[in-house]
């Protein structure tokens, strides 16, 4: 029984270890600046009784909205083992595909949380980074002018070295995050041993007095509060990463107690000296601490920041499979991790974002007040497409669906509220980059779908087609010819093209249409569909989920054996590069077409995006109105 529970064990430790490093590296970092936005300003009077109904709502905050929600409930809501509100859309929109009614507005507001997600994901860095360099004013004031050129440093080497990948460096993520947690706890216990009595703030009642006793100072408390939860949805992004157990194993062995010992330390800290609320987290440590404090805070806010870096583009890249952003340029950086991909232009935007945000903020003060009110968007949408997946999905009755998501709905809402008014505050700056991104997921999404109804006005059935141009054939010659099509059962442009100018056709033909799914992944039992059409020409269809990498020529390679022969070396592939026209009339507004066209144009070819061999690709234009 040992030889076959000790390397489960160990897997378990090593998944285990992965997670702290990448799962929690967001929320991991939250004491930096959570317990300090809410006594910091003054809003919320620095009271013993205000200070233990705060901690109070901290901790049970972690408990009911981390522990409960994601770690307990949403958890179990995954995808072929996948995570994240992609999969979590998917899912949902799967559960309710026979109600149209109901799957139309699921789409748009999953789309709307994604767009949401490249806000955090620019707030997320700033914020992190530059709280853990303003220990540097803790340790001497006089560095206050050093702060923001440190983290502009210490951003832009982490955005310049992405190109080259984590797979060198990402094995030291889980050390130095466990390092970290270890230190969060050790910290906040060397406090509580100071002043115990503070320990009675784990009991609610000291959060609902709070509540009950000033609703107007607790509210304001909240929209901070929230704060200690933010990163929440990575546990549910990464699980396709590291499986549900490590990450169960992770938050309940290390990461919550750490995380807990630490607030209830800052609160003790600040009972005893309440001078200390402008910075509580470094006014913990002791003096000859703070330099080194100051550098490992530093690197853990730069994991954390990869962590959100690295989801930004795999949720970039499932998102283009699923047809709401332009084909991008997308580097493998890994020969063995096919999730470790690095695309350079959401590289660069993100950066460029987050220098502005530095920049324009100048402290993670001021951007606290932008970072809550894209969290709790989040929140919202999660939860709200978890009920569906419960009734609909599960078949869960609806009494006990309702009574399942309404609970963390309604507390998902009290915190989104706290933080509306905190849009003029900061607030608008996520949401302008959200708004942004959903202005262009839908522009993307609505032009390709104007552009193949024009297409498929001026189409001609394929078999049909191929019955008379074969009443009189033209020459064949030697090879395979590949036609990417848009629509299966449809002529492409391409072949009208070959035939016209060309006047020869190859002896074998395949119309291929590449078709994403809306689940992760799809095996190679289910790659490929092959249907006859006649004189070696063959309609194939090939299935791939949204985290599958979309390789034609290898999907193809499956042919072999089921009548078709392909050699690679004579395979030719003819792609369709259709240019976009504008005009006024029907479809978009013009400015939204004209940005579809930019956007068309733009995008990367079709065959990087497909893996098609450069040297074998035929690329035949034609112009679209739309």
């Amino acid at each position: 029984m040992s030889s076959h529970s000790s390397p489960a064990k160990s897997g378990l430790l090593a998944l285990t270890l992965g997670a702290v490093g990448v799962v929690y590296g967001d929320i991991g970092t939250s004491p930096l600046y959570a317990l300090r936005e809410v006594f910091a300003h003054g809003h919320v009077p620095l009271t013993p009784g205000n200070v233990y109904g705060v901690l109070s709502m901290i901790f049970w905050t972690l408990t009911v909205v981390v522990s409960l929600k994601y770690v307990t409930l949403i958890l179990r809501a995954d995808n072929n083992g996948e995570g994240g509100l992609i999969a979590m859309l998917a899912l949902a929109s799967m559960t309710v595909v026979s109600r149209p009614d109901l799957r139309r507005p699921l789409l748009l507001l999953g789309i709307f949380g994604t767009a949401i997600f490249f806000g955090d994901g620019v707030i997320t860095p700033a914020i992190s980074v530059l709280s853990a360099v303003e220990g540097l004013e803790v340790a001497a004031p006089g560095l206050h002018r050093f702060v923001v050129p440190v983290t502009l440093v210490v951003l832009t080497a982490l955005f310049v070295v992405q190109r080259h990948g984590t797979a060198g460096i990402g094995r030291f993520f889980g050390p130095v995050m466990v390092l970290w947690f270890f230190v969060l706890a050790a910290l906040g216990a060397w406090h509580i041993a100071d002043n115990p009595a503070v320990l009675w703030a784990l009991s609610p009642h000291y959060a609902l007095a709070f509540v009950t006793s000033h609703p107007a100072i607790a509210f304001i408390a909240l929209g901070s509060v929230v704060l200690c939860v933010t990163g929440a949805e990575a546990l549910y992004a990464d699980m396709g990463h590291f499986g549900k157990r490590p990450i169960r194993v992770a938050w309940f062995g290390l990461a919550m107690p750490a995380l807990a010992l630490n607030y209830f330390g800052q609160g003790a800290m600040l009972l005893d000296h309440p001078g200390n609320a402008s910075n509580p987290f470094f006014e913990m440590a002791p003096t000859w601490a703070l330099y080194p404090l100051i550098g490992l805070a530093t690197c853990a806010t730069v994991i954390a920041s990869q962590a959100l870096i690295t989801a930004a583009f795999s949720v970039t890249k499932q998102v283009i499979q699923l047809g709401y952003l332009p084909r991008m340029r997308i580097h493998h950086t890994s020969v063995r991790e096919t999730g470790q991909v690095y695309l350079p232009f959401i590289n660069w935007s993100l950066y460029v974002c987050i220098f502005a945000a530095v920049v324009f903020f100048g402290s993670s003060g001021k951007l606290a007040a932008a970072y809550g009110i894209t969290v709790t968007i989040d929140m919202l949408i999660t939860t709200s497409m978890t009920f569906l997946v419960i009734h609909y999905g599960w078949k869960y009755p609806w009494a006990l669906s309702v009574a399942a998501t309404c609970f963390f709905f309604a507390i998902d809402f009290v915190f989104f509220s706290a933080n509306v008014v905190k849009v003029f505050d900061g607030g608008w700056f996520p949401l302008v980059i959200g708004g942004a991104m959903f202005t262009i997921m839908m522009t993307w999404k609505q032009g390709r779908v104007l552009m193949a109804e024009r297409l498929r006005e001026d189409a001609i059935e394929l078999r049909g087609f191929l019955e008379s141009v074969f009443v009189s054939p033209p020459t064949r010659v030697q090879g395979t010819a590949v036609f990417l099509v848009s629509d299966a059962g449809l002529t492409p442009n391409a072949l009208l093209h070959n035939l016209k100018h060309n006047k020869v056709l190859h002896e074998t033909n395949l119309f291929v249409h590449v078709h994403h799914h809306e689940v992760p992944w799809i095996g190679f039992d289910k790659r490929c569909e092959i249907e006859p059409l006649g004189h070696d020409c063959w309609q194939v269809t090939l299935h791939f989920g949204f985290k599958n990498d979309p390789d034609v020529p290898e999907a193809l390679s499956l042919l072999r054996g089921r009548g078709v022969q392909l050699d690679e070396m004579d395979t030719s592939y003819f792609l369709s590069r259709d240019i976009v026209i504008p005009t006024i009339g029907k479809g978009m507004a013009i400015w939204r077409e004209k940005l579809f066209a930019s956007m068309h144009r733009n995008a990367s070819a079709a065959a990087d995006f497909l893996n098609l061999p450069t040297n074998r690709v035929v690329e035949l234009g034609s112009k679209v109105e739309i």
